[in-house]
This record gives structure tokens, sequence and C-alpha cells, in this order.
């Protein structure tokens, strides 16, 4: 009985090595790897974006809203003579502080919510840095409204977050009468600039990089005040 002989060279087919089989492995794995890294950088990126789409959003926001507010800012020349007896006292006072400017104000810009309310367009403000309620690490631009203007246009009211995390807020008032920008500001004194408010109001607002924390970003913008001489409804001549 003969037997046929075939030689290994005339298989028709071959299977894999080890080696090339790990080899295929490893190029796949590779290629897997460069897809989740690609897509993860798509979707890191994409977060960042929207991140600093959402908080510019908020700092402008805040710019125009103090830009607003304080062009509405006035003061009265009416005062009740009997200290005892001063109900209601207007001022414009801009702090220059190493943490932060404040300024305390009163203004034209408070907004009736509800109906029948006993309140009017007058209010008292202040823009402050403090620290966050929750984390005292973190600096933040409050906003204090009382929608009624007392005796101390400094204190009381509600206090609410403008914007969270920010580095430093700064003030600068320019003077008509000389001519220059300064930082400081307050009607109620008879040595810098009493019953009157100053022309232009430049606000600066620091804030750090989201991309880079050890950078900082600054946002600014300017404001007119019409109404720059105290009002007295006696004699009504600016």
């Amino acid at each position: 009985m003969r037997t046929r002989r075939h030689s290994s060279g005339s298989r028709s087919q071959h299977g894999f090595t080890l080696i090339e089989a790990m080899v295929s492995i490893a190029i796949l794995s590779m290629i897997s790897v460069m897809i989740w890294q690609g897509f993860t950088q798509t979707a890191r990126n994409k977060r960042i974006v929207e991140e600093e789409a959402d908080r510019y959003h908020v700092i402008r926001m805040a710019l125009e809203r103090m830009a607003r507010e304080i062009s509405m800012a006035y003061v009265s020349a009416q005062v009740n003579d009997n200290p005892g007896l001063i109900t209601v006292r207007t001022a414009f006072i801009g702090h220059d502080r190493s943490n932060g400017d404040r300024l305390d104000f009163t203004s034209f810009s408070h907004q009736r919510l509800f109906r029948d309310a006993h309140e009017s367009d007058q209010n008292e403000l202040s823009y402050f840095v403090t620290r966050h309620p929750d984390d005292s690490s973190i600096k933040v631009l409050a906003r204090r409204e009382q929608n009624r203007v007392d005796d101390d246009p400094l204190q009381g009211g509600r206090v609410q977050i403008m914007v969270e995390d920010i580095e430093d807020f700064q003030l600068e008032f320019y003077d008509i009468e000389t001519k220059e920008w300064t930082r400081h500001w307050d009607t109620t004194q008879i040595s810098a600039q009493p019953n009157r408010l100053p022309y232009q109001v430049k606000i600066m607002l620091t804030v750090p990089d989201l991309r880079n924390p050890r950078r900082e970003r600054v946002f600014a913008t300017r404001t007119n005040i019409p109404i720059t001489w105290a009002l007295n409804h006696a004699i009504y001549n600016p």
C-alpha cells in the first residue's frame, strides 16, 4: 500500500505564530489607547471651554450690573439739622483697600418684584470682597442691597455672591474738578468730595485663569454717572 507524502511547503493555509499574534495585539492596544486618549482630550477641552464660557458670562453680567447700578447713584443735600431726627442718609463712599476695594452708595436702581410692596426705586448698595461662607480660602465679590434707604448707608439688607473665586477688586473714580483719577471717594466728609459724585467710575475685577491658575485675567469696564451733584428738592439748580 502506497502512502502519499506532502511536504510542509505545499500547505495551502498557515496559522499565526505566537510572535505575530503578540505583535497584532500590541498594535491593536496602541490604537485603542490613542483613540481613547483622543476622546478623553476632546471631552476635557469641551468641559474647559464650557466652564470658561459660563464663568466669563457670570463675570460680564456682574460688571454690567455694577456699571448699571453705579450709573444710577445719587446723593441728597437735604439733611435734617437735628441728628436725632435723621432717618435717611445718602452717601457714595469708595474705600481703597489692600485686600479688595469696597463701594457703598445710594441709588435709584432698585427693582420692585412684588405688587403693592412698600418700596421705591431707591436703595442702598455695596460691593466688597469677602471670604466664601463654605470655604474661607476662596475670595468672592459680594453685593449688599437694602431696598430702603435709612440712616446708615453702610449696613443692613441682604448679601449675595456675585462672582466666586476672585483675586482682586479695584475701583477708580474720575474727579471732574481736578481732572484726575482717584482711589478714594467720600461724599460725607468735608475734606473729601462733599455732596458730589465722580463723573466716571472704573471697575476692575481680577480672577485666576482656568487653564493656568498661576496666571490672572483682568476684566474691566467704565460707567458714567449723569447726576454728579447733590439733589435738592427745594432748589433744583445743579
